[in-house]
């Protein structure tokens, strides 16, 4: 077996020892298109050193506000199945329409979450620092008129820390925070902490 293993492969090895060493067969052209990182760093270099100066301060940017939550009264775990539905065809390359727009599904019926995300305000930023695993996503929400800088916190506390948008909330389900978003089984579990659980988190009650 290996005789013949090595009777076959022989004369490949051969062909491609062969075409790695001889000439060019064929017409060749130059490539036309120019290279896409010069396009890149040229494009760049007309740019302004600071970008972020042209949009004003950081704290007014619409892309930092965070969706608002009321605050959990008390602790309490209930479900939400996010169910999803299709606003266009979805088309098979022959024009076949696999599934129409309109559909509806449960995404988690095909995907897992790897992490977990922790919902606070401002204020619990430390709460959801002390229970939040190393996987887990830290995602701020306003509450009332405060609305902090994610980015600063994130350099503040060496822990990336992302804003709740409001599509997400509303996929989500969310009322209150805090709250620990995780996947079980083809349902999301939304535990909301209250105020005791927070402060014993804290130490502060006995």
């Amino acid at each position: 077996m290996a005789v013949s293993a090595l009777t076959i492969a022989a004369p490949m090895l051969l062909a491609v020892t062969a075409a790695q060493t001889s000439s060019t067969i064929g017409r060749t052209w130059p490539i036309a298109e120019p290279d896409a990182l010069a396009e890149i760093e040229a494009k760049a270099a007309t740019l302004p050193p600071d970008l972020s100066k042209s949009f004003g301060p950081r704290e007014n940017w619409t892309a930092m506000k965070a969706a608002s939550l009321g605050v959990a009264a008390a602790d309490r775990v209930r479900s939400v199945i996010p169910f999803y539905t299709l606003d266009f065809d979805i088309t098979l390359p022959d024009g076949k329409t696999l599934y129409p727009k309109g559909f509806t599904f449960n995404p988690l019926t095909y995907v897992k979450l790897p992490q977990r995300l922790v919902v606070v305000h401002p204020r619990d930023l430390g709460w959801a620092l002390r229970t939040a695993r190393p996987s887990d996503f830290i995602l701020l929400s306003a509450l009332g008129g405060q609305n902090r800088d994610a980015i600063d916190l994130s350099e503040k506390t060496g822990r990336a820390i992302y804003i709740l948008e409001e599509r997400v909330k509303e996929r989500l389900g969310l009322t209150v925070a805090p709250v620990i978003v995780a996947q079980s089984g083809t349902r999301l579990l939304l535990t909301e902490f209250g105020p005791k659980s927070r402060l014993l988190s804290k130490g502060m009650l006995p």
